[in-house]
């Protein structure tokens, strides 16, 4: 009876909230020429009141009685504003028909701490990657979307790199991986724990995993390309890529594709659910659910070298390797994995805010990403007899790299109004840990003891992040926005060891041809995993805090000044500071420039790796330390220097404008001047044997702040949008040009005076001038008509160019067994075209169908043109320097459902 009658009160108080709050409603449909647009958002200006239409693009709003100006809106349409009124128990019906826009017309958060406003109106050049763009992309990482997309951004897939093989290094403008900062709906996004190492663009820094991002959870994108460290903080030398979160609520969209390359490998399947629900009247919550898996792509060549010892008689070592060949399944001879890594990545993420007050908002984002990753070695072969045990391997054996990467993130915070002041406070929490297990494999100083799959060991990074942030507009001159705040960043950086097994000298030894008993080497082929003495776990602190003001000293000129002021536990402080403006020529152009200084910390990785790993050089694996600036072999051998920030000046002009209403163009020249660079030494080991012994490596490296360089280039975007026939044309045209210069003398320590080629060669100077693309050009067009969209990406990459450490002098010149002549080792590899296309059909406003291709035209980098840079015949393709990868053409077929 009691529960009777607290239900029957219970229903009574719901009956009444309810009434209460549906006195009247407002409805209607949002449209475009083709048909509704699901997702589109309805807001009611001078409240936080808003909805989002559902999949036939209606939407229904709850009012009190009165008057109300409705807004409808959607990314790249040109919203629209209706005048209503109601009285209690109305139903008001009020339609929406939306036309296209330009990008240079949207809103733009990132750049600015005043009220977002359109690129004609700021500072600073701002790309917008719109849902549309998204949605429509052929690619299903968002490395590989920003790099078919933005032409100063650069990212493919990486081989024969360990860690780096599952994690794309990602750059812009042609700098550094760790110099562009990642902002997820405006929040500071943690890094990854993977420092590269190996010889891959970004060797020796570390970056952020846009892969752990899902797309399906992303709105839009934010590309500030230009120097924002006075702004954001450390890192953001090149600029500032913000991630724009889902917000929608009244559609299910669930994404379904497979795709395989041409030559029948790398097949893809690719799942995405994306919902949301609304959390009262004004809040929401929406989640994405992403599943990926990548098998691997080989684009190895045929193995020419020799596979047992040359103690053998030529025919006796031929019918060996007949044997070989056949017995291990090896027909081809492409005894090595050389492409793409195969990887399986899950994702979970969330995105949602609820009001908490009439000037108070609750918000909370964030996610798991789960990816585990297998890509080869190097081919142990039986002639390697300090490194295969016979025993385990007769045939020798193809190492296999696992990995195991999850990436946490979760961010929340409150944003509100206080006395007319905008404040946020959030706080936010990353965390990517990496490890490693070693498999088909063995520990050849083990012997027939040794395993053949080991735990190598791994990293674990976590970022901690508060923030406050205060700003309000004030009505002096023709505007003044003023902004301050403040920072905390708590690290976290984590070496863990593996297990014994996986670096242990066991003391096998064997014989080798002469009949010489020789040690075999210690620890897991492929690289030795992490020693008890090479485990840390260290912290670091930073505070900063900044003031921002913006003003509109007329109703053409916006100037804009910044400053803030940086304080590590591990190095001090730093102050830089950021000048610009923005001149309206006339409502349709407008010029900007800017100055700024930046800077860049020194990473917990950079200042903390140390490891063992095997590199292979010329052919030769060597065992190479990576020492630390804490290590005593690092400062009294080497006399290395604690790590130093770098620091940068930032010069941009640019103009943008409208020619008409289908028409658009920017144009953004940048230079980039950055002093002591820090960067991952060559090795050392010619005079140092007596040194590295003890430590069982046969080389150095270490991290040092060695070179200044100098960027300069130009951006240049145009857009078009017309209606053609029954459909609608769009199509743009985006372009990068880049050229970085490693300037002035290479910094070395007293002790390494003359040593400066080896510090760091013609080749890692390369590597920062020309392994990147020195220009990239974009073109996307589209035509809708009826339920048909037809699309095609052009992509051209500009050249890259391989440097050989040792090609400096013609003395060191090897015979080119393709030419049969002494050649250099240089190559430069040209400039590439790729196409894709794809076609859609829309069957009902539930289901859409894709059928499209990636570079259909089957394009491939220059192949190697000196046999010694095969390393007997493997790598048909370079693995210093990549424009766009080796998969060549893949087809893909899609099934979009919106429920």
């Amino acid at each position: 009876m009691q529960y009777s009658y607290f239900f029957a009160v219970l229903f009574c108080c719901f009956t009444q909230i309810n009434f209460s709050q549906s006195r009247a409603i407002i409805s209607g449909n949002v449209s475009d020429q083709f048909g509704s647009l699901p997702g589109a958002r309805v807001s009611i200006e001078g409240t936080d009141q808003n909805t989002t239409t559902d999949v036939n693009g209606n939407y229904t709003l709850d009012v009190d009685e009165g008057e109300y100006v409705i807004t409808a809106g959607f990314v790249m349409y040109n919203s629209v504003s209706k005048t209503t009124s109601v009285q209690v128990g109305d139903t008001v019906q009020v339609d929406f028909l939306l036309e296209t826009g330009f990008s240079m017309d949207q809103p733009i958060s990132v750049g600015s701490r005043a009220k977002p406003r359109s690129l004609l109106k700021t500072t600073a050049p701002v790309d917008i990657i719109s849902p549309q763009e998204i949605t429509n992309s052929s690619q299903i990482e968002l490395s590989h979307i920003l790099h078919y997309l933005v032409p100063s951004f650069h990212s493919t897939h990486q081989t024969i790199a360990d860690g780096t093989d599952h994690i794309d290094p990602a750059t812009l403008r042609g700098l550094g991986p760790d110099q562009v900062l990642v902002l997820v709906n405006g929040k500071r996004r943690h890094s990854s724990s993977l420092l590269n190492v190996n010889g891959t663009v970004g060797r020796g820094t570390v970056g952020t995993d846009f892969n752990a991002i899902p797309i399906a959870s992303i709105e839009r994108i934010e590309i500030l390309r230009d120097g924002a460290t006075s702004q954001y903080g450390s890192d953001a030398i090149a600029g500032v890529i913000n991630i724009i979160l889902k917000k929608q609520t009244e559609v299910i969209n669930v994404d379904n594709r497979v795709g395989i390359t041409t030559q029948g490998d790398g097949f893809t399947t690719y799942s995405a659910a994306n919902f949301g629900l609304k959390i009262g009247k004004e809040g929401y919550i929406n989640v994405t659910a992403e599943y990926r898996n990548r098998e691997s792509v080989n684009r190895a060549g045929a193995y020419t070298g020799t596979v047992y010892t040359d103690d053998l008689v030529e025919d006796e070592r031929l019918i060996q390797e007949n044997n070989f060949f056949g017995q291990t399944g090896y027909s081809d001879k492409r005894v090595m994995e050389i492409g793409s890594a195969e990887t399986q990545n899950l994702a979970l993420g969330f995105n949602g805010e609820i009001k908490m007050s009439d000037n108070a908002t609750f918000y909370l984002q964030g996610g798991r990403n789960y990816r585990e990753g297998m890509a080869a070695g190097f081919y142990r072969f039986p002639k390697n007899q300090d490194r295969v045990v016979p025993e385990l391997f007769p045939n020798g054996f193809s190492p296999q790299i696992l990995t195991d990467i999850q990436d946490d993130v979760i961010a929340g915070g409150i944003r509100g109004v206080k006395n007319g002041w905008d404040i946020d406070f959030s706080h936010s929490i990353g965390t990517n840990s990496l490890d490693y297990t070693v498999n088909n494999s063995n520990n050849a100083s083990l012997g027939v003891a040794s395993p053949r799959t080991f735990y190598a060991g791994g990293f674990k990074y976590q970022q901690n992040t508060t923030n406050l942030d205060i700003s309000k507009t004030f009505d002096w001159l023709k505007g003044v926005n003023l902004a301050f705040g403040a920072e905390l960043r708590v690290e976290n950086y984590q070496i863990i060891a593996g297990e014994e097994a996986s670096y242990i000298d066991g003391g096998s030894t064997y014989l080798n041809e002469s009949g010489d008993e020789l040690p075999r080497a210690a620890g897991v082929q492929v690289f030795p995993g992490f020693q008890p003495e090479n485990e840390l776990d260290r912290f670091r602190t930073n505070s900063s805090a900044y003031l921002d003001i913006e003003t509109n000293v007329s109703e053409k000129l916006l100037v804009k000044a910044a400053g803030r002021y940086e304080a590590y536990n591990d190095f001090g402080g730093q102050a830089i500071w950021k000048l610009s403006g923005r001149y309206r020529i006339n409502d349709d152009i407008s010029f900007r420039t800017g100055f700024s200084t930046g800077f860049r910390a020194p990473s917990l990785h950079q200042v903390f790796f140390q490891n063992i790993s095997t590199q292979f050089i010329n052919g030769e694996s060597v065992q190479v330390g990576t020492f630390n600036n804490e290590s005593a072999i690092a400062t009294e051998a080497f006399q290395i220097s604690n790590l130093k920030p770098e620091l940068s000046r930032h010069f941009s002009a640019g103009v943008s404008g409208k020619l008409n209403e289908n028409f658009t163009f920017t144009f953004d020249y940048y230079r980039i001047s950055i002093d002591d660079r820090i960067v991952l030494s060559g090795r050392f080991a010619e005079g140092y044997e007596t040194i590295l012994e003890p430590f069982g490596v046969g080389a150095a490296q270490f991290f040092t702040n060695a070179i200044d360089s100098r960027t300069s280039g130009a951006d240049v975007a145009v857009v078009y949008k017309t209606t053609l026939g029954s459909g609608k044309l769009d199509a743009s045209l985006g372009a990068n040009f880049t050229d970085t210069k490693v300037t002035g003398r290479i910094k070395v320590s007293p002790s390494l005076v003359g040593q400066e080629d080896v510090l760091f060669n013609r080749e890692e100077i390369a590597r920062v001038e020309s392994a990147q693309p020195n220009y990239k050009i974009n073109s996307l067009v589209s035509y809708e008509f009826d339920k048909f969209r037809f699309q095609m990406v052009n992509t051209l990459f500009g050249e890259v160019q391989f440097i050989h450490p040792d090609d400096g002098d013609p003395a060191n010149w090897v015979l080119n067994e393709f030419s049969g002549t002494i050649e250099s080792r240089d190559q430069t590899f040209a400039p590439k075209f790729t196409t894709d296309l794809s076609i859609s059909y829309q069957f009902s406003d539930h289901v859409k169908c894709t059928l499209g291709g990636n570079n259909i035209f089957d394009v491939y980098p220059d192949k190697h043109e000196h046999s010694a840079n095969t390393s007997n015949g493997n790598f048909i393709y370079s693995r210093r320097v990549q424009q766009f990868g080796v998969n060549g053409a893949n087809y893909y077929f899609r099934l979009l459902l919106r429920l």
